[in-house]
């Protein structure tokens, strides 16, 4: 499997941000913006501390594992491998959300911070963002946690011809 990048996710964000800013922009000047669910930053903050529990229970796992204290539970590679997945696939529908929510926010602040319903939904979709950005944080450790160490061994498989 390869590895998240930033940039990657960070790109995501920025992409899901604008369209999200405009698609409220236009969403506003026809009708209604629907709100930004209290639910939202709840739900990324429970992934992200799933996610954070998952890596730091593995990590100390692989120490003791290392170290061949007696009685460590092992890491099964399928396990591992799921965990991963669990995570990259946890980081990117994270950065796409906390963009929207993101694009919606900026929208909020900027165009009708007046109303008093609409500075709520602004800190939900801020807290929002926070959370997602939580989520891609504790995704990576978990993935740099389960990282493999690189093969050292850089010798051809055929020998050189003579």
């Amino acid at each position: 499997m390869k590895q998240l990048r930033p940039a990657v996710l960070a790109g995501i964000f920025v992409v899901a941000g604008v369209l999200s800013w405009a698609g409220a922009r236009l969403w506003n000047a026809y009708g209604t913006l629907p709100g930004v669910p209290l639910a939202a930053p709840i739900v990324l903050g429970v992934i992200a501390a799933v996610l954070l529990a998952t890596a730091l229970s593995l990590r100390a796992r692989l120490k003791a594992q290392r170290e061949r204290r007696p009685g460590a539970k092992g890491v099964e590679p399928l396990m591992a491998a799921r965990a991963v997945v669990f995570g990259q696939a946890s980081a990117l529908v994270a950065a796409l959300v906390a963009g929207a929510y993101g694009g919606v926010g900026v929208f909020l602040v900027t165009e009708s911070l007046d109303v008093p319903a609409r500075q709520d939904q602004a800190w939900y979709a801020g807290a929002s963002v926070l959370a997602g950005a939580a989520v891609v944080a504790a995704a990576l450790f978990l993935e740099h946690v389960l990282k493999l160490p690189e093969d050292d061994d850089e010798s051809p498989e055929a020998p050189a011809p003579a």
